[in-house]
């Protein structure tokens, strides 16, 4: 089964949830315009990755900023990944979610692997899971969940039958960074293509871009460079660095269905 999807690098600025909705609704726009079936969308879009402004800010799920989005994906009937800052009591968590075309939740993943300087702001997601859909079974990692560093949470969804991985990603580098000199990417590609050689599986990370103005990393900067991964460690598809971009991927999955059957995995 051939999927056409959309890989939404979108400029996110920090602290400005309004004005980062409406561009990931226009990118899921164009998603659709360009024949897509689903679209991927960077973390924490909202309010940007570690932003403080999250604090004050950040909604529950569902609820407004992720009903935005999911009266988009209903609009323009697409399946949908994106990643949001959560707030589930006075807690936060760096949270994706998989919607589908009517509008349901199917999938939310707490982020598990988050670096060390954010845990003030996030809390550590416990679990991971995985849905047959009309996609294929699909599952959802944020980030560093799928660094080298932390190679179980993939293969865990491998095991799970997981044949289309979707990732949510706000890859940072230095403010001065010149990828035209120095490319980003390679811990990215050593890991997907690790993950997609060991399982009969396609990975799709998408990234944001634009300069990080709150938080620990304040004066670097979001790096694109978004990555596509099928099969095989075949590359698919990669982003610009430093620019506004949907790319549109040919992804062959295998066909699990229509059916939504969540497999579960939790961390004690």
């Amino acid at each position: 089964m051939t999927l056409r999807i959309g890989m939404a690098q979108m400029l996110v600025l920090g602290g400005r949830p309004v004005e980062n909705l409406a561009r990931a609704v226009g990118m899921i726009q164009r998603a659709a315009e360009a024949g897509c079936i689903a679209v991927v969308l960077p973390e924490c879009l909202d309010f940007g990755w570690t932003d403080p402004s999250a604090r004050q800010g950040a909604q529950p799920i569902p609820g407004e900023h992720s009903g935005q989005l999911i009266s988009a994906a209903r609009d323009y009937k697409l399946w949908l990944a994106a990643g949001l800052v959560e707030r589930d009591g006075d807690r936060l968590f760096n949270t994706a979610v998989l919607v589908s075309p009517h509008g349901e939740i199917v999938l939310k993943h707490h982020k598990v692997n988050e670096l060390a300087l954010a845990h003030d702001l996030y809390s550590l997601g416990t679990g991971i899971a995985a849905a047959a859909t009309e996609l294929g079974r699909v599952g959802l990692a944020v980030c560093a969940d799928n660094y080298p560093d932390s190679p179980e949470i993939g293969g865990a969804l491998g095991r799970m039958g997981c044949r289309l991985l979707l990732s949510p990603c706000a890859w940072a580098v230095d403010g001065d960074h010149d990828n035209a000199v120095k490319p980003y990417g390679k811990i990215w590609r050593e890991a997907y293509q690790a993950l997609t050689t060991r399982f009969p599986m396609t990975v799709i990370a998408v990234s944001s871009v634009g300069r990080i103005t709150g938080g620990p990393w304040t004066g670097r900067k979001c790096v694109g460079c978004s990555l596509a991964y099928g099969p095989g460690g075949v590359v698919l598809a990669e982003g610009p660095a430093d620019e506004e971009a949907l790319l549109v991927v040919e992804a062959n999955v295998g066909d699990e269905g229509t059916s939504v059957s969540p497999l579960a995995a939790s961390f004690s």
